[in-house]
């Protein structure tokens, strides 16, 4: 199924690019509204900052490792995960308390259905970032080299070791990290969701 972008495909490019035009223009047109929604709701213009900042993270993380695609307008797609992060963030707090619970009614299914596609990844992309810290520096840095250099000769080359060791202990620093991910609660979670 081959999805169509929406014209606010552009906002997820800039993010992409960094481009600081497009970029000061989602702050200038999108944050007053999240910075209205998180005061009304036990936060203040600091939380609604933060919050922003987070989500805009998520959805570069996911464009740039998925090829994430907008469908739907960004405003009401961005509006949506930053709210819910921030009620995820007064539950964590223990503020069981939501001054306005607003009338999701005009949601569409295809705001709805991106939305949850980046919590997925969101949750997804923690884990696999937690568990990775668990793997011993040598396995690190030979990961991270090899997702930045994709010739094994080269990773080889630059860590001063064999081809075929490279390529060996790869297999086993890969290994090791699954075994961590699917071992881990998170995972689990994550798969009856």
């Amino acid at each position: 199924m081959n999805k169509k972008p929406h014209a606010d495909n552009i906002y997820i490019e800039a993010l992409l690019k960094n481009d600081s035009r497009v970029l000061s223009k989602i702050y200038e047109n999108f944050s007053h509204k999240i910075v209205a929604y998180v005061k009304k709701n036990n936060g203040n213009a600091d939380d609604a900052q933060d919050i922003i900042q987070e989500t805009l993270v998520t959805i570069f993380h996911q464009a740039k490792e998925k090829n994430f695609i907008l469908t739907c307008p960004f405003d009401a797609y961005f509006y949506l995960l930053c709210k819910r992060r921030w009620l995820n963030e007064l539950k964590k707090r223990g503020n069981k308390r939501v001054t306005i619970l607003e009338d999701d009614t005009s949601i569409t299914v295809e705001q709805e259905q991106q939305v949850e596609e980046t919590e997925i990844f969101e949750k997804q992309y923690h884990l696999f970032e937690s568990k990775f810290k668990e793997l011993g520096a040598k396995c690190q840095e030979l990961l991270k080299t090899c997702f930045k250099i994709k010739s094994m000769e080269k990773v080889a080359e630059i860590l001063g070791v064999t081809y075929g060791y490279a390529r060996k202990k790869k297999s086993q620093c890969m290994g090791k990290l699954t075994q961590l991910v699917k071992n881990s609660n998170e995972f689990h979670q994550l798969k009856t969701n």
